[in-house]
């Protein structure tokens, strides 16, 4: 658990924006009502180039994670430190974090969430489409061992990257039940680098320092690495969900 600033959070309206723009989803006319293309531009994620300052985020790499209070950070990383999962915790409800490289001129959303889709179809779960507040989301009921789960799957296009997010439990059938997560994707940065990366190649994540030396210390007394402040849920880790492939 983590307190942030509460100053910062957006950048000032009249504030001028650096670098490439985020690109807005092709159905941002259909988008709720609460949620037009204006106030789509002053939500992150945010490119590094564009990110608000002083906003307290723990930086994973490819990812600075706003410190939302009542947020519990979880992620599974390897003894060097390099992570493989980040999942995001309030209550009942989950966000699981994923960053990809993506062409310069175009986004990758539409395309992947189509595979998402015929992903889960092909395990027998249907999924639907609706609108959300980046567009189109899609939503899914899931069997784990534990019962059924909610799932609601969220792209962001950005220049040359996209982050998708995967909310779990309450959160993903009413977001107002974990304002908090909702509030952690809006305020998420992506540090893209300038590297030419193949499209949907995972941006590197990793460990902060001081939590990489622990993991490589756990490694060196012949423990299992649990890195970070706690483990992936067991319902994230039974059932993780699907990713997009490499191109």
């Amino acid at each position: 658990m983590f307190s942030r600033q509460r100053n910062g959070r957006h950048a000032k309206a009249d504030a001028p924006r650096r670098g490439a723009e985020r690109r807005l989803p092709a159905d941002a006319d259909d988008l709720p009502q609460e949620a037009d293309a204006q106030s789509l531009e002053d939500l992150g994620p945010y490119d590094q180039a564009e990110a608000p300052a002083g906003v307290a985020r723990l930086d994973l790499g490819a990812l600075l994670v706003p410190a939302i209070d009542g947020v519990d950070l979880r992620v599974q990383a390897d003894a060097e430190g390099i992570i493989q999962q980040v999942v995001l915790v309030h209550g009942d409800s989950a966000l699981q974090l994923g960053v990809f490289a993506a062409p310069r001129g175009e986004g990758i959303w539409d395309e992947v969430r189509a595979e998402i889709r015929k992903s889960l179809f092909d395990d027998g779960v249907a999924a639907e489409e609706e609108p959300g507040v980046y567009g189109t989301e899609l939503r899914a009921r899931v069997r784990t061992p534990d019962g059924l789960t909610d799932l609601r799957f969220v792209g962001v296009d950005g220049p040359r990257w996209m982050v998708r997010g995967v909310y779990q439990g309450p959160a993903a059938v009413d977001p107002g039940t974990a304002e908090p997560l909702v509030e952690c994707l809006q305020g998420l940065v992506v540090a893209r680098g300038p590297e030419a990366k193949p499209v949907r190649e995972p941006l590197l994540l990793r460990l902060p320092r001081e939590m990489a030396d622990a993991a490589a210390a756990q490694a060196a007394d012949g423990a299992a690495p649990s890195l970070t402040d706690t483990t992936p849920s067991d319902e994230l880790s039974r059932k993780p969900s699907p990713r997009p492939r490499r191109a």
